[in-house]
């Protein structure tokens, strides 16, 4: 299935009098567009069966009753049939069934054609990742213009994308030489921090993990800060119960100020590494 997702003149230029800005309604007529799509050439073919005019009715890795299936796993009523519920999906559903559907979905590579009564392809073979792969640029290609924007991540999280600027550091690749203790908790940090619908708590602890990665190269900390910029980095953590908990500590009263926190500790990651976001960020662009 071909992917067409890059922006042709008028939008490339700036020139399309049309609006860029997708709201909700639109989304769910395109989303169900791309899944309609993706149904035609046979991508749920493996999760939600097929009908063979011999063997009748073949269930996938759905089962017989999909929309029972669909209510164990996201523990909500009337999602199925997508084409015919989806117009009433409330944001938090259209996002929870676009995940669903990326553990679900897979590319059919062989099979064979069932001649009689013209019964068509019956497939035996799938390959998971490239249809997962096609289903994140498709779908993608209609979250980034949604809101503030919206991307689906490679392990099928609806994540923030961010505004200018966090958005830089959200999509920087850190490589250092212990990527268990540095690397994956920074990710880890940022995937949950930028997880919609992110609750307060999830956020504090996305800083509480940065904090803990400071901590551990804070000798590398000390060669790029003043030494009174490197305590109050971490009084902030210890006044505001990052880090400990301790009677006296302060509340955080404005949510914001966990924004500003959370950028400040992952850009001095960054600066203690020696990244430079903007070249980073423009690298990936190239």
């Amino acid at each position: 299935m071909n992917s067409l997702n890059r922006e042709y003149y008028s939008i490339r230029t700036g020139r399309s009098s049309d609006l860029k800005q997708i709201d909700f309604e639109l989304l769910k007529d395109l989303f169900r567009a791309i899944y309609q799509e993706f149904v035609r050439n046979d991508y749920f073919f493996e999760a939600f069966g097929f009908k063979c005019v011999d063997s009748g009715f073949n269930p996938g890795i759905a089962g017989e009753n999909i929309d029972i299936f669909f209510f164990r796993k996201l523990r909500k009523r009337n999602l199925w049939p997508i084409e015919e519920k989806s117009s009433h999906f409330s944001e938090d559903d259209l996002f929870d069934v676009i995940e669903l559907l990326y553990d679900l979905v897979s590319k059919p590579i062989e099979g064979y054609y069932h001649n009689y009564c013209g019964c068509g392809q019956h497939w035996t073979k799938f390959d998971k990742i490239s249809g997962q792969t096609e289903f994140r640029e498709e779908i993608n290609h209609i979250l980034r213009d949604y809101e503030g924007g919206y991307i689906l991540s490679e392990n099928g999280e609806i994540l923030i994308i961010g505004k200018d600027g966090v958005k830089d550091l959200f999509e920087v690749e850190i490589s250092t030489s212990e990527p268990e203790k540095i690397d994956d908790k920074i990710r880890y940090a940022i995937n949950k921090y930028r997880k919609y619908h992110a609750s307060f708590e999830e956020k504090v602890e996305s800083i509480r993990i940065l904090a803990g990665v400071l901590e551990y190269v804070r000798s590398r900390v000390k060669l790029v800060l003043s030494r009174k910029d490197e305590g109050s980095l971490f009084e902030i953590a210890n006044n505001y119960s990052i880090r400990h908990s301790n009677d006296g500590q302060k509340e955080f009263e404005n949510p914001a100020f966990l924004d500003w926190i959370f950028t400040m500790y992952l850009s001095t990651i960054y600066l203690t590494f020696g990244i430079s976001v903007k070249e980073e960020s423009d690298s990936l662009e190239n």
